[in-house]
């Protein structure tokens, strides 16, 4: 998906108003696109730009595509909308845009039709027997255009059998020259979806290659979630005729920090620093500098280059690779914040009262020289084991974080008292081999290095989108809604079972109520399946032009500045910062086109985050079976994380690593899940298992193709 400005030709936010305003108030009103072109007063030459934005109306669900081409207001009485969940025994179930609306049963002859993923459109009628009625009306948006899967074949014919067992059991190939082997990695392109009376077919793109090999795994996941592993020439071209040397004009334009001992603090595998700090006392407290690469210095609007980062709208970080959202001569070259180089970047200055108190802020355009290129490791050093050669290797910037240390514990202390939520769930991290192969998975360490960079970062964030609304300037917002009060009654019982209690009277639930109960079992045995129940209950947090505020971080207004080298929205941030730095005036009409683009780009942008954040969890969990891989047979203790309809998921203490126990494996009785309950419970016995519980396992079956583990249950210990 290419990024489209605000005055596209194509189809525009105003080409769309002028089709529905044809539609208001007549919704049994049938028309052709050209009859909607006359209609609306279009050029004769717009007929494109109708069928254009009538494509997007019907994508939104805003309009319907009838018969003969004709097109309609939808029937808001007995139509809705939502995704397709597929089972792999050919029934389905259609999630709801409406959150608080009952999931809809989706027949399999109806299925026929759809695959897991699509969003759809469907009417909801009442039988002859009094009962409901799923009917698809149409398809608004494809779940998969590419699929990956092993090759089969019966009597003769080729067949694609899908890594994702809920798209299909198996999908015919069309006849090509290429003749996998039977069980080799295939990926294809659906080249006709299924309908009432014929079954989808897929086209062969190209062979992976064996399943066993780590490789192929690695490349199946890359190819399933559509990630560009290259740039495309234009975007070469570009980026090679652009200059990439700090002039003296342009350091001359801009607030001079080179002087200032300026440092960036990250991981020991980080390749790109897009951010820099320094911490200074002042008569009235701290003064604390955030300095931003300047990547909007460097990618203009409209360009190839910016075309493709908008698509990619994120980097991608796998625990073996990086797969970028610009080239590396920028992400990695003059963008990167490297040490003892001029760099030009943004600036954000917060003033703070020696009790953590903000009390001004200011912005402006800099050039800084990082004095270091420090690791979360070697601060910790300093800070807390006091390590006597490190001190003495950073003699000169030991007072700097001891300085930044002071600030930022009252920063927290401040962001703690109005309710920040802080999920202290432990991640994995991976430790690999000289091949790429994962040698050991450990406890991912955070330490107040980390809390720094942390509270900086929150805190420059915050300040950029508190400056950006007061000049009432559109924005990007990154937004977090509260939970859902009926997510929270559902999860209550069980908090209730741990001796928890959750404060529903109220409409709303606050951050700090949350937080207390967070604080509460800190330290105990509970504290961890606490944490994952509560945060199960959150919703996601995402981009949008309207400030609601964020929950988890108890901020009234907040955005994403800091990282404009691998976040597309903070980019979009750097330039409405440029406007206002500027003190750029925004006439009504650009305000209008710039709240439409917002909007797109706030839906895009958020889709792309969660398809990173889906492949890198993929790609971690794929990294973990290939570890596991040669410990089939042995035993572990562990612990229960989560039930379902078919098992329950099992966390080993040993390694950070979840299998499944499935239901089918335990044989003394049968067992169902009962959801409200958070249990699974025997029929004859009424043995139980909950989160939390310890267990004791075996690893019984893996298949790295799939990232699957699967445990047997040996014991429960009390």
């Amino acid at each position: 998906m290419a990024r489209k400005s605000a005055t596209a030709t194509s189809e525009s936010p105003q080409a769309r108003k002028k089709i529905c305003d044809v539609f208001k108030g007549k919704p049994r009103l049938r028309l052709t696109p050209v009859e909607i072109a006359r209609k609306g007063g279009f050029k004769k030459d717009d007929l494109q730009i109708v069928i254009d934005s009538l494509r997007r109306l019907v994508r939104e669900g805003r309009m319907v595509r009838l018969k003969k081409n004709h097109y309609g207001l939808p029937d808001s009485d007995n139509l809705m909308i939502g995704r397709v969940h597929a089972h792999p025994d050919g029934y389905g179930f259609l999630i709801l845009d409406d959150k608080s609306a009952v999931d809809l049963y989706l027949n399999r002859r109806e299925m026929r039709r759809v695959m897991h993923g699509d969003r759809i459109m469907v009417r909801v009628d009442r039988n002859k027997r009094g009962g409901l009625e799923t009917h698809i009306v149409q398809v608004l948006e494809r779940g998969h255009k590419r699929l990956i899967g092993s090759y089969d074949e019966i009597e003769g014919h080729g067949y694609l059998v899908p890594m994702d067992p809920r798209i299909a059991p198996v999908i015919p190939l069309t006849q090509g020259h290429a003749r996998p082997e039977k069980g080799q990695i295939i990926a294809s392109e659906i080249s006709r979806y299924g309908s009432a009376t014929s079954p989808p077919q897929a086209e062969l793109l190209k062979v992976i290659g064996n399943p066993d090999d780590p490789e192929v795994q690695v490349q199946s996941i890359v190819f399933r979630y559509g990630l560009s592993t290259s740039f495309p020439p234009e975007v070469h071209r570009e980026t090679s005729s652009a200059s990439f040397l700090v002039s003296g004009d342009e350091i001359a334009s801009r607030t001079d920090l080179r002087a200032l001992p300026i440092v960036t603090i990250d991981g020991e595998r980080a390749r790109d620093f897009d951010d820099a700090v320094h911490v200074r006392k002042t008569d009235a407290g701290y003064e604390l500098y955030v300095c931003i690469a300047d990547v909007a210095y460097y990618v203009s609007p409209a360009t190839a280059l910016d075309q493709e980062a908008y698509s990619r709208g994120t980097s991608v970080y796998f625990p073996d690779r990086a797969i970028p959202m610009l080239p590396e001569a920028l992400s990695n070259g003059i963008c990167s914040l490297n040490p003892h180089e001029d760099r030009l970047t943004k600036t954000a200055c917060i003033e703070y009262s020696f009790n953590g108190e903000v009390i001004g802020s200011r912005f402006f355009n800099s050039v800084i020289r990082s004095r270091e290129r420090m690791t979360y490791t070697d601060v910790r050093r300093i800070l807390v084991d006091r390590d006597r050669p490190t001190i003495e290797r950073y003699k000169d910037l030991v007072p700097q974080f001891e300085l930044m240390e002071e600030l930022t514990l009252l920063i927290f202390e401040k962001r703690k008292a109005r309710g920040n939520l802080d999920f202290d769930l432990p991640e994995a991290e991976i430790i690999l081999d000289i091949q790429g192969m994962p040698e050991d998975i450990i406890r991912a360490e955070r330490n107040i290095a980390h809390r720094i960079i942390e509270e900086f970062m929150i805190a420059a964030n915050e300040a950029v989108a508190r400056h950006l609304t007061a000049r009432q300037l559109p924005a990007l917002y990154r937004v977090h809604e509260g939970p859902e009060k009926e997510s929270l009654e559902a999860v209550a019982p069980f908090l209730l079972s741990l001796g928890y209690r959750l404060p529903l009277k109220k409409d709303k639930i606050a951050p700090l109520e949350i937080q207390k109960l967070l604080e509460a079992a800190r330290g105990k045995p509970e504290e961890r399946v606490l944490n994952r129940v509560l945060l199960r209950a959150m919703k996601q947090a995402l981009y949008q032009p309207e400030n609601i505020g964020h929950f988890g971080l108890a901020s009234r207004c907040y955005t994403h500045f800091t990282s404009p080298i691998r976040r597309y929205p903070d980019l979009i941030v750097h330039r409405m910062l440029d406007k206002a730095l500027r003190d750029e005036k925004v006439t009504s009409a650009e305000r209008e086109n710039l709240s439409s683009y917002l909007v797109e780009a706030g839906k895009h942008t958020s889709e792309r985050e969660r398809n990173a954040m889906d492949a890198e969890r993929e790609m971690v969990a794929l990294k973990k079976t290939q570890f596991m891989m040669d410990k089939i047979g042995e035993e572990y203790n562990g612990f229960i994380t989560s039930l379902t309809n078919f098992g329950f998921f099992v966390e080993l203490d040993s390694y950070f690593v979840e299998g499944l126990v499935k239901i089918g494996s335990l044989t003394d009785d049968d067992y169902y899940y009962h959801e409200k309950e958070y249990l699974i419970k025997g029929l004859r016995q009424g043995r139980k298992f909950r989160l939390g519980d310890n267990v004791r396992v075996k690893v019984a079956r893996i298949n790295a193709f799939r990232s699957e583990i699967d445990f047997e249950l040996i014991s429960v210990h009390s």
